[in-house]
């Protein structure tokens, strides 16, 4: 492999918000300067590309530029981050824990809870985007002459047009939100309505890696970010993405095993934390104390409703918590590079009116390279090929 390589991706993540801080750093960050060193010895390499996240850049606001970041600056007012000083830290809480025969679920509580603390003593909301930036500057760091592109795409959904519309694996962010409202089983949304939801398809992030690939193709050192989304181009807001929902469900509703269809009623905003709490406070923390109640007068008849309400309050709390940077998030996405790049594109002849191209400095025949996010209706797109996406292929 090391000799023959000319390209590699770096995709290996783990994208758990709250994962353990030992498995988040192993992969995101210590995971990505392995195939670095390894992309180092690599005797024909052309292009190193990382897949990285727009979020790296925590909660930013504001025009957040496609910039890299330096391993040992300063970040959000805070001295300097060490990542090998990071690891010897969990090492040494790890063996703290083990001595005290800990066990696996609490080792598992505290590797969590580590990385929560730590991402927000740094002024990142959480693991996953923590981890993620220190694989950008490990990258950065350790690259030498390697030429590295770094792609870094907002929340991505399913497939626009290509292998065909609609395509998804799993129901993260926004979509959560999707199969909660649509089942039934969420009256509310947690938001402010006039933030940005910046989406992005996911061919189209593959079709804008592809073309960085060709263009970079150069064996020329650089660094070079690229910001994949649509808060810029051509914007969405937390409104229209509810709107979306209740146009679908009302017109589509869900079905349930019976046979009979879900109704839902326009959803309950609240577009505080503090609206949140108090919701759930006043809404649910009465019947659960009535439920707690009846249940030792019962004999513990109502257990199972008494745990299952309990379990859903909690389930409830804890995505809120973890999503809500994003349900709040004011930051806008550059994307001058990612600009640059398809026009490039296009003058090198990567055709984007079929579902094929054809590159014709060499004659190779290659996917769509089409990219250009101000083509998407997004009425269109999420009514007729991304709601429908997510129950046929998530919830089949």
């Amino acid at each position: 492999m090391i000799n023959d390589l000319d390209f590699i991706l770096n995709f290996a993540a783990t994208t758990r918000f709250d994962e353990r801080y030992d498995v988040a750093l192993g992969t995101n960050a210590l995971g990505a300067k392995n195939v670095l060193c390894f992309a180092k010895n690599c005797l024909k390499l052309k292009l190193f590309i990382h897949i990285s996240t727009a979020y790296v850049c925590g909660e930013s606001s504001g025009l957040i530029m496609e910039k890299s970041y330096q391993l040992g600056e300063t970040l959000n007012g805070v001295l300097g981050l060490n990542i090998e000083e990071e690891k010897k830290l969990i090492d040494r809480k790890l063996n703290q824990l083990r001595r005290e025969g800990a066990t696996e679920a609490n080792i598992k509580k505290a590797m969590i809870d580590m990385g929560t603390e730590r991402a927000k003593a740094y002024g990142w909301p959480n693991t996953y985007v923590f981890t993620k930036a220190m694989g950008e500057m490990v990258i950065g760091h350790l690259k030498e002459n390697l030429p590295v592109v770094i792609i870094r795409p907002t929340m991505v959904t399913s497939t626009w047009r290509e292998p065909f519309p609609g395509w998804i694996e799993g129901a993260r962010t926004i979509d959560a939100l999707t199969v909660g409202y649509g089942s039934g089983k969420m009256s509310f949304f947690v938001a402010d309505l006039t933030a940005i939801v910046d989406v992005i398809p996911a061919d189209m992030v593959v079709n804008t890696i592809i073309a960085a690939m060709m263009v970079h193709a150069n064996n020329q050192p650089c660094q070079v970010v690229y910001h994949i989304g649509s808060s810029l181009g051509n914007p969405i807001r937390y409104s229209n993405f509810r709107d979306y929902l209740y146009f679908y469900f009302t017109n589509k509703p869900w079905m349930l095993q019976n046979g009979k269809p879900v109704k839902v009623a326009k959803p309950t905003i609240l577009t505080t934390m503090a609206n949140f709490h108090r919701y759930i406070a006043i809404r649910y923390l009465p019947l659960l104390k009535v439920l707690k109640l009846a249940n030792t007068i019962s004999c513990h008849y109502f257990q199972g409703t008494y745990n299952n309400l309990n379990r859903n309050i909690k389930r409830v709390m804890r995505l809120v918590e973890l999503y809500q940077p994003y349900l709040f998030f004011h930051g806008i996405f550059d994307d001058s590079n990612t600009n640059k790049l398809l026009r490039i594109a296009k003058d090198n002849g990567m055709e984007t009116r079929g579902q094929t191209t054809l590159a014709k400095d060499n004659g190779m025949e290659t996917n769509n390279f089409f990219f250009d996010v101000k083509s998407i209706d997004w009425d269109d797109y999420f009514i007729n090929t991304h709601i429908p996406g997510i129950l046929k292929y998530v919830l089949k």
